[in-house]
């Protein structure tokens, strides 16, 4: 596992930009650091999904694979999981960010096939703890996902849910969201 401070060069300057005070000051990683520097394009969506939100963002999940987009995400509601396996299947590079620490994490059989390969990096605020996802930790990780991405895709939005505060501040980022 590597770590990143602000003062090395592949550390993320619009994470400082964006986040400001609250930006991170470490991530842990493991895999290919120079998906950093690639455009990435994030993938969102709230943990209650309506059916037709479901098929748009499986869908739009097989056209970022197509055209080999960098996806970066958390990968932790139930679309953005079936979104993972879909992404998985194609050549596409992919940041996979989870609500906490990389330490001790079991890797499936495809993640370490797609690190091996250079496509995959995991990318964490968090050094030792928590060990599973916190809402909090979640806050902090879709924060961090946002304020790395070039372009986004929110699959569906909650009323009143963190995803709604999350976009207005990608928003003010001048970050485009699309809501699919």
């Amino acid at each position: 596992m590597l770590s990143l401070t602000p003062d090395n060069a592949l550390w993320p300057c619009q994470l400082s930009e964006r986040l400001g005070d609250s930006a991170p000051r470490q991530l842990w990683a493991i895999g290919n650091l120079a998906l950093l520097n690639a455009p990435k394009t994030a993938l969102f969506c709230s943990a209650r999904c309506p059916g037709d939100a479901l098929l748009r963002a499986y869908d739009t999940a097989a056209q970022l694979r197509d055209q080999g987009q960098t996806v970066i995400s958390g990968f932790h509601s139930p679309v953005e999981k079936e979104c993972l396996r879909i992404l998985l299947r194609g050549s596409p590079s992919l940041i996979l960010c989870p609500a906490r620490s990389l330490n001790g994490m079991r890797l499936p059989g495809v993640w370490r096939t797609a690190l091996t390969s250079g496509r995959l990096l995991l990318l964490s605020p968090f050094e030792a703890a928590p060990h599973r996802p916190t809402l909090d930790s979640a806050r902090c990780r879709n924060q961090l996902v946002a304020a790395l991405a070039d372009l986004c895709f929110i699959a569906h939005i909650s009323p009143g849910g963190q995803m709604e505060a999350l976009s207005a501040r990608m928003k003010g980022w001048s970050v485009p969201a699309i809501e699919l």
